[in-house]
């Protein structure tokens, strides 16, 4: 054997190169698989893409006439976007609206808060089950919190993604919880307890949507962390997504008449 700087060889292999491969380190905190190119869109990721479309519909709500400060919360796209229980009723019968109102924000403080939650919650769930089950989980409880809204305040008017938002927030929970990830060390309990204070305690905010919103994401994390390892019962994930969001729709609908429209209005 021959010593050399890596150690022991044998005469033969003594004067061959070692090849070195070098590997990019990732940062300890990013949980991005890889970086995102803006004009590729096959890097964006869901979070990303859900961000885009509420800054569009935003914009087009300005140029609507809603105004950046809120002032002015009045527009086409928003009248014709906003949730309220009898517009889901005859002779309305605007179902769209159970989607829509989690697109629409009232201001750019509004709609600013809202996306920094979705980026901050989104890009760390959506690493961790993958984009088909994220959007899922985001569309199931966008639908479960505008059940909420309707079931809470059925007359008042109400907008924003935050039900969306508090439902992948409370899937991060559950599956950070499954997968043996303190809560409290973590952040994910103090932020939760912060955040129901805050919709608890500040006027104009929608209760029923933020709760419905949250209930969907532990159901649907829930979901993931049973079902979604298993490949032969992955699907059982997508179709409870589905009978909740479905069950939503329908279970808004029913209560949507239960008090006439009134002139205030909720932000989700």
């Amino acid at each position: 054997m021959t010593p050399t700087s890596v150690g022991m060889r044998c005469p033969e292999c003594a004067g061959q190169t070692t090849q070195v491969k070098r590997v990019a380190r990732r940062s300890p905190g990013s949980l991005w698989h890889r970086p995102v190119v803006w004009n590729d869109l096959s890097t964006w990721t869901a979070t990303h893409i859900l961000i885009a479309i509420n800054v569009v519909v935003f914009l087009a709500e300005v140029g609507t006439g809603v105004s950046l400060g809120g002032s002015n919360d009045h527009g086409w796209v928003i009248d014709h976007g906003f949730l309220a229980g009898p517009l889901l009723l005859s002779p309305y019968h605007q179902y769209y609206r159970l989607l829509t109102s989690g697109f629409l924000h009232e201001s750019i403080w509004h709609i600013g808060i809202n996306m920094m939650s979705l980026w901050f919650v989104g890009r760390s769930l959506e690493p961790a089950v993958g984009k088909l089950y994220f959007t899922a989980i985001y569309f199931t409880s966008l639908l479960a919190g505008s059940f909420g809204a309707v079931l809470f305040t059925p007359g008042s008017s109400t907008l924003g993604a935050s039900g969306a938002i508090f439902g992948i927030f409370g899937a991060l929970i559950v599956i950070a919880h499954a997968r043996h990830i303190s809560l409290w060390q973590s952040g994910l309990m103090p932020m939760l307890i912060l955040n129901l204070v805050f919709t608890l305690s500040v006027s104009g905010i929608s209760i029923g949507g933020h709760a419905g919103g949250l209930v969907a994401g532990l159901i649907t994390g829930k979901l993931v962390v049973e079902f979604g390892e298993k490949r032969d019962r992955r699907s059982l994930v997508l179709l409870g997504c589905l009978a909740i969001a479905v069950a939503s729709v329908f279970a808004a609908i029913a209560v949507g008449g239960n008090a006439g429209l009134l002139p205030n209005g909720n932000v989700l």
